[in-house]
This record gives C-alpha cells, sequence and structure tokens, in this order.
C-alpha cells in the first residue's frame, strides 16, 4: 500500500518536472530533446532524488516511526490479499520505470541508459520501501513483495529491449468497495484512504498494443487495445475474514478471485499534435480507461458489464 503511492508521486513529477523547464526547453518546453541536453538530465536527476528522498523520509518518520524497531528479518505474506498486494507492487514498480524512462528520453539521454537507470527507478525505491519494512517489527521484508516489484522492472525493461516500444502495457483502476465500512482501519476510512488500502476495489490489468503485433497493412485500429485484468473481491482480512472486529460480528463475504477480458484506449497512439496533451496523456497512462467488460469468477460464473472500471 505505501509502494503504491510512490507511482503516482512519481507520475506526477513527470508533468512537475517537465513545466519547470520553460527556460531550459529546446525547441520546445514539452517535446523530447533529441541530443543530451544536459540542464534538463540534471533537472531529472536532481528532482528524481529529491522526491524519492523526501518520500522516503517521510515514509520513516510518519509511519515507520510510530513502531519499534529490529534487526532485518524475513516476512512471509504471500497468502495475503489473494495476491492482489503483490499485483499492487509489480504494477508499481513497473510505471515508476516507465516514468523513469520517459523522463530520461525527455532529457535527451540515449536509448540504452535510459532503459536501464531510468527503467529501474521503481525497483531501486520499492526495494529501499521494503528495507524499511524489513527493520520494523511490525513488518518485515518480503520476499514476494520483492520478486512482484523486480517482475514489474523486468515487463518494463525486457520489452524496451525487446521491442524498443511497450506493447503490453501494466494499467491499474479503482472503484469503491461495500466491504470497507466493515472494516475501516483496515481498507480506509473514505476514498482517499481506501483507494491505497481497499483491493477489493482495485483492478490490474495488462493492455495489449494488439496492432503491434500485426503486419503494418492491418487495417486494425493502432489505438485499440486488449485488456485482459485480475481482481478480487470479498476481503475483509488479510489471510481470511474475521467475523467479530471490536467486539462486533460482520457480515460473512466470499472471497474470490476476478478475471477480466476489456477493451482499452491507448493514448500513446492517438495521434495528438499538442505537446501539452500528450505530456498529460504520458501522466495518466497507467489508468485503464473504461469499457465494455466479461468478468469471469471460478466457480460462479460470467458476467457482462456495459462499462467498467
Amino acid at each position: 500500500m505505501k509502494a503504491k503511492a510512490l507511482v503516482f508521486i512519481f507520475c506526477l513529477s513527470f508533468s512537475i518536472d517537465v513545466m519547470a523547464q520553460d527556460s531550459l526547453s529546446a525547441p520546445s518546453l514539452f517535446q523530447t530533446s533529441e541530443v543530451i541536453n544536459k540542464k534538463r538530465r540534471n533537472l531529472v536527476v536532481g528532482g528524481e532524488l529529491l522526491i524519492g528522498t523526501t518520500t522516503l523520509i517521510g515514509l520513516d518518520r510518519l509511519w515507520y516511526a510510530n513502531y519499534p524497531r529490529s534487526p532485518l528479518h524475513l516476512f512471509n505474506d504471500n497468502d495475503e490479499w489473494l495476491q492482489m498486494d503483490k499485483m499492487g507492487h509489480a504494477q508499481t514498480s513497473y510505471s515508476l520505470g516507465q516514468s523513469g524512462y520517459s523522463l530520461l528520453k525527455w532529457a535527451g539521454v540515449k536509448e540504452k541508459n535510459a532503459m536501464w537507470y531510468g527503467g529501474s527507478l521503481g525497483l531501486m525505491f520499492t526495494s529501499v520501501v521494503e528495507v524499511l519494512d524489513g527493520v520494523s517489527s511490525q513488518w518485515g521484508f518480503s520476499m514476494g513483495d520483492f520478486i512482484a516489484d523486480a517482475s514489474g522492472t523486468a515487463l518494463f525493461i525486457g520489452q524496451q529491449a525487446l521491442w524498443k516500444e511497450q506493447r503490453i502495457l501494466f494499467k491499474w483502476t479503482f472503484m469503491p468497495s461495500p466491504y470497507a465500512q466493515y472494516r475501516p482501519n483496515v481498507l480506509g476510512k473514505d476514498w482517499t484512504q481506501q483507494w491505497l488500502k481497499d483491493y477489493n476495489g482495485q483492478t490490474y490489468w495488462l493492455s495489449i498494443d494488439v496492432a503491434a503485433f500485426l503486419p503494418k497493412t492491418s487495417k486494425y485500429p493502432k489505438w485499440l487495445n486488449l485488456a485482459v485484468g485480475y481482481g478480487a473481491d470479498g476481503m475483509t482480512g488479510g489471510s481470511s475474514n474475521p467475523l467479530i472486529v471490536n467486539g462486533k460480528s460482520i457480515p460473512y463475504f466470499d472471497r474470490h478471485r476476478q478475471y477480466f477480458l476489456s477493451f482499452d484506449i491507448n493514448l500513446n497512439k492517438i495521434k495528438i499534435k499538442n505537446s501539452f496533451l500528450k505530456a498529460v496523456c504520458k501522466t495518466v497512462g497507467f489508468i485503464k480507461i473504461p469499457a465494455p467488460t466479461l468478468e469471469l469468477i471460478p466457480g460462479k460464473g460470467a458476467y457482462f458489464h456495459t462499462l467498467y472500471f
């Protein structure tokens, strides 16, 4: 949950860093530099270090300081939340790497360096978060989380190395669920907390650029992606659902996985002349666009949603 907040901070930093460069733009503020622009590069590196360091110090002071420290130790939480938390780690690492790469390319950094240094941004920062977990008595270093973080980074760098582009985008959506009211301290007291804490409302998507796998002569719309998603529902606890919370009974909910098939819009393939709007599309590109969706719940059946977010 803590790592998930980083993706929004760094995706937002893409816009902030770019807009701060008005006097350094060449030829245009929101256009990628074709050659190395040292002022832009220094701003990107310095800005990321500042934002990252501030974020991690803030987590340490505001979150971890409330719990006793301990020697570095492991913690196995692989059976919790039907692995939705692991999906969150992977998507966070992927999106941070994507932002790191885009920022370095905007500064004119060579493809190979931007891919490795920028693409590793997510893994670097989430690994520090894991270490902070590991020295807290409340949690521990989760190998499952670390593997998920590494998987998200590998998905980005692997595609960039193989295709020089992202043909499979890792995306996220959220809608408030009805379960948070029963355990607000765990799932969030309102939507400002629930988008981080309530895994019932989150869905993780692999948005596939179908046109990229077809012949160039194909008339298939380049902007129309096919998306497969994973979610989980009915969870009021990590490994199991409690029936009594704070001395009060709560309803029984059936915990189950959800699988989705949907469409998505690839904002990167829409022809936009305005450089500012292109930057906005990059900033919000990790959010899947609502579309007609087929939902499959194992053991229960299939359901069609006219519009699913």
